[in-house]
């Protein structure tokens, strides 16, 4: 049974702002056995889409800074490119969209530096052994850190169920191409529901969407798989084939997880935000209103322990009336498959325990 450790939302007195949640979430959690004086640490974070504003906090991801500083590491702000059109596909335009969002000077004083080189191509092979692959992609600047802290906004996801820790490591540290390896899934256009209103063909990043007369249609040829089409379309038109992409989805994801902490036995540190709990990835360019209340802040040195913590947390609240979520309203019902029917979110866990990554079963401390 792992620890996952827990400061819950609220204050009442200056000791406990996040500032200081996170300092004592830090020491809990034991961060100076995982970041060592001198190491080169990547905080791997999400700097979220320009339109996007659900993301963490830069305030609070400048605090764990500070306490990674405080042990004598050297830390440097973290993420890799896009497939997808946006401000994140290319590192010029990445870093510029980190300082948009307030990753950078005065609030940091360490770098920006994006995983995966200039155009997402800068890489190294890590062995894993799954159901899917040998091999896989990571960014080359991930595979050289000395530590990490993967610092990360729980979430819903359109094709995961819900997205934590265990999608930061795998989609989050793949290269462009490692990305690709994952993206195996394919749209399909429901015609009862598509009004044709080009909003998918707009979003497309790869032009393989085109419409004659009142007929979508999707080039599979050259799909590349990232949904932005379905994130995008007003009418839920466009869905996938669960039983099968759904499936492989998750389970590519988590080996290329695996492959992320592949060298970093002993080296990684994980921090979910439970605030702000929104139905989509901070890749879209907007966010919805959360589906729960704020629960916390978590800290653990074990991925899936902490995203399962997570996952029961958010089950267990209340559901705002008005949001995204359906219904399964009531605590203790599941909410992330009512949100996003289809998705098989325990997967995640399952296969992670399955590839090494951690394990389920937790002992939640409240700080």
């Amino acid at each position: 049974m792992e620890d996952v450790y827990i400061a819950r939302a609220g204050a009442q007195s200056q000791d406990r702002n996040t500032a200081n949640k996170i300092k004592a979430l830090c020491m809990a959690a034991c961060l100076e056995n995982m970041v060592n004086r001198g190491d080169l640490t990547a905080v791997k974070v999400h700097f979220g889409e320009r339109g996007n504003d659900a993301f963490v906090n830069p305030l609070h991801v400048a605090s764990i800074v500070k306490e990674i500083e405080a042990v004598g590491a050297k830390p440097f702000l973290t993420d890799t490119n896009t497939l997808y059109l946006g401000g994140r596909r290319n590192t010029v335009d990445h870093a510029k969209t980190a300082a948009m969002h307030g990753f950078c000077y005065p609030v940091f004083d360490c770098p920006v530096i994006i995983a995966d080189g200039l155009r997402g191509q800068s890489f190294t092979p890590v062995e894993v052994y799954g159901k899917h692959f040998d091999s896989v992609r990571i960014a080359s600047d991930i595979v050289s850190a000395d530590s990490m802290v993967v610092v990360s906004h729980f979430k819903g996801h359109e094709a995961a169920g819900f997205g934590g820790a265990l999608k930061n490591l795998g989609m989050g540290c793949a290269s462009n191409e490692g990305k690709r390896e994952q993206h195996t899934t394919r749209p399909m256009i429901l015609e009862d529901k598509c009004i044709v209103c080009g909003a998918c063909m707009n979003a497309c990043p790869e032009f393989c969407i085109s419409i004659a007369g009142k007929a979508v249609s999707i080039d599979l040829d050259h799909c590349i798989g990232c949904l932005m089409c379905m994130n995008t379309c007003p009418e839920h038109a466009i869905d996938l084939d669960w039983k099968d992409d759904g499936v492989v989805f998750v389970e590519r994801m988590i080996e290329y997880a695996a492959g992320a902490v592949g060298n970093k036995t002993g080296k990684a540190f994980y921090i979910n935000f439970l605030t702000n709990i929104t139905p989509h990835c901070d890749c879209t360019p907007w966010n919805d209103i959360p589906f729960v209340p704020d629960i916390g802040i978590l800290a653990s040195t074990d991925p899936v322990a902490l995203d399962k913590a997570c996952f029961d947390l958010v089950n267990g609240e209340e559901g705002v009336f008005g949001s995204l979520l359906p219904d399964h309203h009531q605590p203790g019902e599941e909410k992330f498959t009512s949100v996003w029917p289809g998705t098989s979110p325990m997967l995640q866990i399952s296969y992670a325990e399955e590839m090494g990554l951690g394990r389920g079963e937790y002992r939640l401390i409240e700080i």
